[in-house]
C-alpha cells in the first residue's frame, strides 16, 4: 500500500536521517490566502521597517546570530516569505512565534491562515483561522483535544489524513500517533491550501521581515 504521507515526511525528518530537510528540527510554516508576500511582510513590521531579500541559507545566518545573541530563548528573530500558489507562504526558523494563537489570529486579519510549528523539545501545532479568529487549533500528537471558536470545522479533512477524532490507547497506537503527527499535520494544511511542501519550497528568494518585537511580547 503506498505511503501517504511519503512526501511530508522530510518536515518530521532527524538531522541524522539521509533525507533532506533545510529547516531544522524546530521551525513554524503559516500560509496565507490570497495576500502577497509584501503584504505579509507589513503584518509582521507594522512599522514600515524595511525588509530585505534572501536566500533560505542567508535567512538561516541571520536567525544563528539572532539565537547567539539572545541565548536561543525569543526563537529566530525573522521569517522568511514566499508566493505558493495562492498563497504566501512564511517559514520561521528556530521559531514558534507564527503557530501560536494570538499571534496567528493578528496576522489572519481578513484572509484564511494555517500555521504548523514543529518542536522537538516542546510539542508540535497546528492551527487554523479565518478572519483573525482561530477556528480549530490542536496539538498534533492529541487531535483529540481541539480549540478554537469551532473547533469540529475539520474533522472530515483531518479524518481523511488519519488525525484521530477519538481517543486511543496502548503504546503500539501512542508511537504511531506520535511518530505521524507532524506529517499528517502537513498533509491536513495541504488539503486545505493546495500547497504540498517540498525540500525546495524555499530555495527561491525570500521577502525577509523581523519578528524581534513579536518575540518580545
Amino acid at each position: 500500500m503506498p505511503d501517504r504521507l511519503a512526501p511530508f515526511r522530510w518536515l518530521a525528518a532527524p538531522a541524522t536521517d539521509n533525507v533532506r530537510n533545510p529547516l531544522g528540527d524546530i521551525f513554524s510554516v503559516s500560509f496565507f490566502q490570497g495576500v502577497e508576500p509584501a503584504d505579509v511582510a507589513a503584518r509582521f513590521e507594522p512599522s514600515g521597517t524595511a525588509v530585505r531579500s534572501m536566500t533560505l541559507d542567508e535567512l538561516g545566518d541571520e536567525v544563528a546570530e539572532f539565537v547567539e545573541e539572545t541565548d536561543g530563548g525569543d526563537g529566530g528573530g525573522y521569517v522568511g516569505i514566499t508566493r505558493i500558489g495562492d498563497w504566501s507562504v512564511a517559514i520561521e526558523p528556530c521559531g514558534r512565534h507564527t503557530a501560536l494563537g494570538e499571534n496567528l489570529a493578528r496576522l489572519a486579519q481578513g484572509c484564511e491562515a494555517v500555521a504548523v510549528g514543529r518542536h522537538d523539545y516542546a510539542e508540535h501545532g497546528f492551527l487554523y483561522a479565518v478572519d483573525g479568529e482561530i477556528v480549530t487549533a490542536f496539538t498534533p500528537h492529541a487531535p483529540v483535544n481541539r480549540w478554537g471558536s469551532d473547533p469540529d470545522r475539520l474533522k472530515e479533512p483531518m479524518r481523511r489524513v488519519g488525525l484521530p477524532l477519538t481517543a486511543t490507547t496502548g503504546k503500539a497506537a501512542w508511537d504511531t500517533r506520535w511518530d505521524d503527527a507532524l506529517p499528517k499535520a502537513f498533509a491536513l494544511a495541504a488539503m486545505i491550501t493546495g500547497v504540498t511542501l517540498t525540500p525546495n519550497s524555499f530555495d527561491g528568494p525570500l521577502l525577509v521581515a523581523s519578528i524581534t518585537e513579536w518575540a518580545q511580547a
